[in-house]
């Protein structure tokens, strides 16, 4: 559920379309990129699921460890990153750290706040999964997803 419109927006600013009139080849390409990210979409949550993950678990695991650097994430990080509503991502991470995937740990700075933090669990589980995905991209996708996935390697390591 998206937390709202507003939310939503700022989430997805608006495209600027260069032409008025849409090609079919544009119709073409804008359906062959929505196959593909449901095609991916679907391997990913079944990948999740042989995990022992639900595919929202898996998202915000990757949210706590990916979405938020330099600072730790918090609650109301993982519902922006997910597009829920924050009771339902006190809900998730309270079902998460009873499964032993994340610690809630106390920000020394303001005691209100409580930063996320993955234990080895939630570690290995995200690792594996993040491996099987990139390679499920890296085999299946279009030129162009591959030079944007290229892109990964150059930063890594």
């Amino acid at each position: 559920m998206v937390r709202s419109k507003q939310t939503a927006r700022r989430a997805f600013p608006k495209i600027r379309v260069r032409r008025k009139v849409m090609r079919d080849a544009d119709y073409e390409a804008l359906a062959q990129f929505r196959y593909q990210v449901r095609i991916f979409l679907a391997f990913s949550e079944a990948a999740a699921r042989r995990q022992g993950l639900t595919p929202q678990q898996h998202q915000a695991l990757l949210g706590v460890k990916g979405f938020v650097r330099p600072r730790p994430a918090t609650v109301g990080d993982v519902a922006r990153f997910l597009l829920i509503r924050h009771h339902s991502a006190v809900e998730l991470i309270g079902r998460m750290a009873r499964l032993g995937l994340i610690n809630r740990v106390p920000d020394p700075a303001d005691a209100r706040r409580v930063h996320l933090k993955l234990t080895r669990k939630g570690e290995r589980k995200l690792q594996a999964l993040s491996r099987i995905n990139l390679e499920e991209l890296r085999s299946a996708t279009s030129p162009a997803m591959s030079r944007l996935l290229r892109s990964f390697n150059s930063g890594a390591r």
